[in-house]
């Protein structure tokens, strides 16, 4: 039987890979300093595609994140930047993801010496430090180390606006997926106390409040260690279980073709656990079981 807080609350996983999708349309003017631009690759972990920002008012611009290197993201932003008359003075990369470095190119040749930030900068690419701020007319950029999704993720506050560029670390529709759960959740926590306005995702709408969007994705992590731990503090003392048998009970609403997705975050909050000493994990089986001496 699944847990009570299962049984009460929809999974995010499936809403984000199954119920419909908002269309968004390949350019849209989001406020009087951002333009987003669709990269063109929709998908079941894009979403509509990857969001690519186009920052400030003036003839300098920068570009948040590069898409995927699809030609016709690349002819729309030469398209947008003559319509507004400009150039880019800097492409800043929130995160080393293809679907988010794979244009990089293309925004060179449309805008010759154009300098490329990103965090762990590779070869021809600038690093960024966390509170550096990047300005152009009408836009004030303010990095912020989020690592979670990935270790080299940086959000990007937007001062005149409160406003965050989140990146994957927080998507416009549905969750996502991350490296380190207990990295990710820091970052989270530190997020939501960066800013009070919107949130311009990676992927997915507009996030208009964006400090109750991320209140709603730890409150959903919470919710899946309370439900791995519900789940172990049923079974009699020292009875293990596999991420996979997990998986069937917690995630019994969602379709199996699914279940190896869901996976991936269980064992993310089992590693958690057993960090914290809550859990036993037998590596040679590949189970966990409640650790009983931790609730002495």
């Amino acid at each position: 039987m699944a847990t009570a807080t299962a049984a009460a609350t929809r999974s995010l996983l499936t809403h984000a890979m199954q119920a419909p999708r908002p269309t968004l349309p390949d350019v849209e003017r989001l406020s009087s300093r951002v333009i987003r631009i669709l990269g063109g690759n929709p998908g079941k972990f894009t979403l509509q595609g990857t969001n690519t920002y186009l920052i400030g008012r003036g003839p300098s611009r920068i570009l948040i994140d590069t898409g995927e290197g699809k030609p016709a993201w690349a002819t729309t932003l030469a398209s947008v930047l003559a319509s507004e008359n400009a150039s880019l003075e800097a492409v800043i990369v929130t995160h080393w993801h293809p679907d988010h470095v794979g244009g990089i190119a293309d925004a060179r040749w449309i805008s010759p010496g154009t300098t490329v930030y990103k965090n762990q900068p590779r070869e021809g690419e600038e690093d960024i430090a966390d509170g550096q701020r990047f300005t152009v007319d009408g836009a004030t950029l303010r990095a912020f180390h989020s690592p979670g999704h990935t270790t080299d993720h940086m959000a990007l506050v937007l001062e005149e606006e409160d406003a965050m560029f989140t990146g994957d670390n927080v998507l416009g529709h549905g969750t996502s997926v991350f490296e380190d759960l207990a990295t990710y959740v820091d970052s989270l926590r530190r997020m939501g106390q960066a800013v009070g306005g919107r949130g311009y995702p990676g992927h997915g709408p507009v996030i208009e409040d964006c400090r109750a969007k991320i209140g709603e994705y730890i409150r959903h992590r919470e919710m899946r260690e309370k439900e791995v731990l519900e789940v172990l503090g049923r079974g009699a003392e020292g009875e293990a279980l596999t991420s996979m048998d997990l998986v069937h009970i917690i995630y019994q609403d969602v379709p199996e073709n699914l279940h190896f997705a869901a996976a991936r975050g269980v064992v993310q909050v089992l590693g958690k656990l057993t960090a914290e000493g809550k859990l036993y994990h037998d590596e040679d089986a590949m189970t966990w079981c409640l650790n009983r001496k931790s609730t002495l």
